[in-house]
């Protein structure tokens, strides 16, 4: 059978099932309508007329050329330490035996949990010009270096340390999920062999994680260059795409250069996110069948594992002294200028201009995540148990919501909702207007720019729902559903009662995810909050900008809180502990 004849048979199969079909649609429209047209308007913007002549100008003007070099070298650096910290972080919690390894995976996940640039803040309090240590304890304003070789905490320097801290637990859980499902019987062959644990190290466990690695640094790349906020709060002088995408939007209202320098920062993206599914879509160096026998071989020389220790230990006690600058910082009135205990942080928060932005928040967020959590799991579905044509271009096509820049579809959702699309049609002398895609953004947005928000915070979020269920569905034997179906339930019936029930832990884990993410975005909705709608990561970004870091602490440490409060809630539900550690897995 000719490979055409076999996809149209597929196709036909597929709509047999009414209730499949139109699932199929809505997901395709889901996809082109919230992800594809955004991106290509997008590009059409950059690449034609007035934003054509931008994009000649950019890739030719040398300071455009050097912005565009700070942002690979930024997201070069922040990639490589950031993997090299998670997995250290991972071979510890797995490979070596040493105490506290509890204490070591939470304060891994709570970077997760926090607004992306919660640490610049904290980190300008603490190692700045005039910072707590820079200046309180060693009496510099440098980081390391003295006069003309002062670094300070802004630039690249800064940028790389906030935005490895704030990452590499994306680089942890994954690598800690492949060293967990690493067969002992591996390592045991390689020592009855006579191999030393240094060999075994570099023969055996290493180039099994090759593919793991590679996605981690390919992903961190990805966010850090993707990243807004941390630019713009520790930059100083190091200007990146992102922050100058932001300037061009809101200083200089030029939507057009902004979809230029879009289209450039694009490139890096999508190149690294093909890369990464190569790699993903490769033949598994891994080869476990069933359950891995025995335990892994814990490291045990005391030189090895107390250096391990200590490193692990550093990088722990600085994010616990970084979030305890948050926390005290939020009950201080200015933190090493006037220490007096205060709640009147707070109480612009929830009495103030605040309580807007965070009841806006949270609100979307719980709109959004459930429908974020369903859609990706209803993808998942699609793509792994109904053969048709084109399922892969759905699953590729659903991805770029996560893989580009949050600032690439930011300035994609601007153009293609910023005016509404209708459909006229003339019927007698007042013509039937039937609005194909409303106003989401700008003037008279509906619903004051919120519906474009929680269309924005579903896309970002259906990604990681979709992995969840794509990972667990293919450890379910297809054989379940089919007795399901050989009974007389159709497919709808039995993506109710026996699937949905199977893959409710990745669903729930998508769910957890999804929150967190929306509450804590900013690259992604900061061109289409509006006075109507207000969201607590710009008001915090406000805040920061204008020095007022105890109002932004205090946001910082509500949000935190929101964000765990949610999460605590959906654990219960799942009844364990172990879905949230899956729902944490992800970028921000």
């Amino acid at each position: 059978m000719s490979s055409a004849r076999r996809l149209f048979k597929d196709f036909v199969r597929t709509f047999r099932d009414p209730v499949l079909a139109v699932g199929l649609i809505v997901a395709v429209l889901f996809v082109a309508v919230t992800i594809l047209a955004p991106i290509l308007s997008m590009i059409a913007t950059g690449l034609s007329g007035e934003g054509l002549g931008k994009f000649e100008r950019y890739i030719t003007d040398p300071v455009y050329l050097n912005i565009i070099r700070n942002t690979i070298v930024m997201g070069l650096a922040v990639a490589l330490i950031g993997t090299l910290l998670g997995f250290l972080f991972a071979y510890v919690q797995v490979k070596v035996k040493v105490p506290f390894k509890g204490f070591m995976h939470i304060i891994a996940l709570i970077p997760i949990i926090s607004p992306p640039f919660a640490l610049a803040s904290a980190i300008i309090i603490l190692f700045g010009r005039n910072g707590l240590i820079t200046r309180g304890v060693f009496g510099t304003r440098c980081l390391w270096g003295e006069g003309r070789g002062c670094n300070d905490i802004y630039g690249l320097d800064g940028l790389t340390l906030v935005l490895a801290l704030s990452l590499f637990t994306v680089a942890y859980m994954n690598l800690k999920g492949m060293l967990e499902a690493l067969d002992p019987a591996l390592d045991e062959a390689a020592t009855n062999l006579g191999g030393s644990k240094w060999h075994i190290f570099r023969t055996v466990t290493v180039p099994m994680l090759v593919p793991g690695l590679a996605g981690s640094f390919l992903l961190l790349f990805v966010e850090a260059i993707a990243d807004l906020g941390n630019p713009l709060v520790l930059g100083g002088n190091y200007e990146v795409l992102a922050t100058r995408i932001y300037v061009s939007i809101v200083g200089l209202f030029d939507t057009n250069g902004a979809a230029a320098l879009s289209v450039i920062l694009l490139v890096p993206s999508l190149t690294v996110f093909m890369v990464q599914r190569y790699w993903i879509n490769r033949a598994s160096v891994v080869s476990v069948t069933g359950k891995p026998t025995g335990k892994p071989q814990q490291i045990e020389h005391p030189v090895v594992r107390w250096v391990l220790f200590a490193a692990v230990m550093f990088i722990c006690l600085l994010i616990v002294a970084i979030y305890g600058t948050i926390f005290v910082g939020a009950f201080t009135q200015v933190l090493g200028v006037n220490n007096a205990f205060t709640l009147e942080h707070f109480d612009f928060v929830i009495n103030g201009y605040g309580s807007e932005a965070m009841t806006d928040t949270t609100v979307l967020s719980a709109i959004a995540t459930p429908i974020a959590g369903f859609m990706g799991i209803f993808i998942a579905f699609l793509v792994v148990r109904k053969p048709f044509p084109g399922r892969g271009a759905l699953d590729f096509a659903t991805m770029l919501g996560i893989a580009l820049p949050g600032t690439i579809l930011g300035i994609g959702y601007l153009i293609v909702f910023n005016n509404p699309i209708e459909l006229t049609i003339p019927i007698g002398e007042t013509p039937l207007v039937i609005p194909i895609i409303p106003k989401l953004t700008g003037g008279r947005a509906l619903l004051g720019g919120a519906l474009a928000i929680i269309l924005v915070y579903i896309v970002r979020s259906v990604p990681a729902a979709l992995r969840s269920g794509v990972s667990l569905l293919s450890q379910i034997d297809p054989a379940i559903e089919e007795a399901s179906t050989s009974l007389g339930a159709n497919n709808a019936q039995t993506f109710r009662r026996i699937t949905l029930p199977l893959i409710r832990p990745a669903f729930l884990s998508g769910l957890m995810y999804a929150f967190a993410r929306s509450m804590t975005t900013i690259s992604a909705i900061v061109f289409l909050t509006t006075p109507q709608t207000k969201i607590m990561t710009a008001q915090i970004l406000n805040e920061v900008e204008n020095g007022r870091f105890g109002n932004a602490f205090a946001y910082c440490v509500i949000l935190i809180l929101i964000v765990l409060v949610s999460i605590g809630i959906l654990t219960v539900l799942v009844g364990g502990s172990s879905a949230a550690s899956r729902g944490l897995q992800g970028g921000r």
